[in-house]
This record gives C-alpha cells, structure tokens and sequence, in this order.
C-alpha cells in the first residue's frame, strides 16, 4: 500500500468525491448504513483485523498499533509500538503481529498487554500480513521486495522466503494449502503453495489496473481483487479463470468476504462508498452502495456480528498542496461502524 492515501484523495478535492450510483435493492440481501463511529487518535492509518477469539479489532496507525474491545467499543490508542506500521493481525496463543515499513520488520505483541515478545526482519516494505490455518505460518507481503517473508508464530522466528516479484499488496489464505497475493505492478495474482513454499501459479487479472484488496470466497472458489480502474474481477481459484467483472467506485484498498451472508463488500476511499457484491452461481452483481467517508478505503469484517469497521479522518483539502498527501484535520480521526438493518 505504497500509494497510501495519495490516490485516494487526489480526485476527492472535487466536491469530496462522486458517489456510485446505488444498484437496485434485493429482497433476501439487507440494507447497510453507517450506524456509529468511534473515534481515536490523530494519524494516518492502513490495515486492520478482528480477532473472533476475544472480539477485538487491531488496527495500524502510523506510529502504533490501537486496538478496540467490540463488546464495548473501548479504544485502546496505546496497545503497541511501531514504525509506521501496515498491518496488524491476530494470532493463536492470544498474541497479534504488526508490519512495521519504516523499519522492515514484524513485531509480535502479546494480546493482553501489548507487552514486545519479538522483532522479525522481513523484505523491504513489509505491508500485509495473513495467517494460513493449514501451515501454521504467517506469511508478510514485502512490498518493495517482492518477496514474503514466513513468519512462524510458535518459534517467533522466520524459516525463510519466498520469491514472488512485484509490489505485492493484500493476500488471502483458502486454509487448504493456498494464498492468492495481488501484484500490484503486474495485475497478476500469485498463488502459493504454502506447504512446498513456492508459487506455484500467477493468475493474469484482465482489464485490471492495480490491484490491491483481495478476497476470497471458499464457497464458490472465488478470488475477487478490487483495482484502480473502478472495476473488480473475481477469478476463479482453481485455475484462475475469469469469472466476473463488476464496475466498483474510486480508490478501493482492501475487499472482505462475509461467508454468512455470501456478500463482498469493498470500501472504495475517493468515491466515500462501500459496494456490496452477491454472488449466486460463480456470478457477481453489484447490489449496494452504502455511503461511507471520503479516505474510508480500508475494512475489517466482525464475522461474529456481521459488522464493518472503516477508519478514516476529514482531510484539509483547502490548504493541500499539489502532489501531496493533505493534512488531517486534528481530531477528526474516527472507525466508521456499517451495520446491516434487522
């Protein structure tokens, strides 16, 4: 996520961004709305994830790592330290690890107290991080490297690399075996073989532009990457075939997949929207728009509740200087909360 904020907030200086054009409403499929927000410390962000074990959400801001209890919506701006850190995500043995891109490193916190177990170098440009349930692994996407650091959270030690090339951005396990990683560069996904630690396939992505938020759909053997030119294609994961392209709002930089609901939902941060796309028989289909927040362009599903969270900030386009990234306006800092109606 190199590009951060820059791409994201470029258009938005035009009347704050042009919204999506809402799809037409699904009888069996709820309406979504931001319903709440909780707020936090100023700084710019990136990443974030849920644990499902203790029901708290951990979320990469600038310096730190915060964290926030979802059974009370109590934030905690001082968890962990860190240097500029991406990613942030949990892991068994109530521990959590960050990405840290100004220091190329993972750190490894313990849940509880934010106490340092340990510091791991990676590649250069450690950005996304994810868990694969079938190796036991964590492996980290070094952007700048185009290579993924292992990580193994029982030794808290690295085995090794694995040589990908490109700037690699969000991953997602299948929990078999598999990790499909976006090249950014190349709109291509990598798929590893976690166990034989190799790729073992690059997936052209057709008509897409830079890739960044991946998700995937174990049900339907769907691989969806959401990319810069408004548009997402889902592939399917087998042998990467195409097997939908659906037209998304601007500045997309993350896409989930909530299994109970068979829906993906992708923030889009330059339009301030959050699409949502069914899928029914391998077929994609735009069905929501839900207004966000321009800079809402990275997520977090609570698989427990069905919830989104969305952090974003107002931004001082007035006084932003051409090619740089605006101020926040201080204090504007907040987590969007989208819930779905009863």
């Amino acid at each position: 996520m190199r590009h951060l904020l820059m791409t994201v907030i470029t258009v938005a200086l035009a009347a704050g961004g042009a919204l999506s054009a809402a799809a037409a409403p699904h009888a069996d499929i709820p309406a979504f709305a931001v319903t709440g927000a909780i707020g936090g410390p100023d700084g710019f962000w990136d990443l974030l994830a849920v644990d499902d074990s203790t029901h708290t959400l951990y979320l990469g801001h600038s310096d730190r790592v915060i964290s926030v209890d979802l059974n009370n919506g109590k934030l905690n701006p001082e968890f962990a330290k860190g240097q500029r850190v991406h990613a942030a995500i949990p892991l068994p043995g109530n521990r959590v690890l960050s990405t840290n891109g100004a220091s190329n490193t993972a750190t490894v916190f313990d849940a509880g107290t934010g106490k340092q177990l340990a510091t791991i170098p990676t590649g250069a440009g450690p950005d996304d991080a994810v868990l694969d349930p079938a190796s036991g692994l964590v492996l980290v996407m070094d952007h700048e490297g185009g290579d993924i650091t292992l990580i193994d959270p029982r030794t808290l030690k690295s085995p090794g690399k694995i040589e990908v090339g490109g700037d690699l951005e969000l991953a997602a396990a299948t929990g078999h075996g598999k990790v499909f990683v976006n090249i950014e560069n190349k709109a291509k996904v990598a798929v590893i073989d976690t166990k034989a630690r190799k790729v073992a396939a690059y997936y052209d992505l057709p008509g897409c532009e830079g890739p960044t938020g991946l998700a995937y759909n174990s049900r339907a053997d769907l691989v969806l990457s959401a990319c810069a030119n408004e548009k997402a294609v889902a592939l399917h994961g087998s042998d990467g075939s195409l097997a939908a392209m659906v037209k998304i709002g601007k500045g997309p930089d993350c896409a989930m997949y909530d299994a109970k609901r068979n829906l993906f939902f992708v923030p889009c941060g330059r339009d301030g929207v959050l699409d949502v796309i069914a899928e029914k028989g391998g077929m994609l289909e735009l069905v929501s728009t839900v207004t966000t927040a321009v800079g809402a362009r990275t997520g977090a599903l609570d698989a427990r509740t069905g919830k989104i969270y969305l952090p974003t900030a107002d931004f001082d386009f007035k006084h932003a200087q051409p090619g740089k990234r605006p101020a926040l306006v201080p204090g504007s800092f907040r987590i969007l909360v989208v819930s779905a109606s009863s």
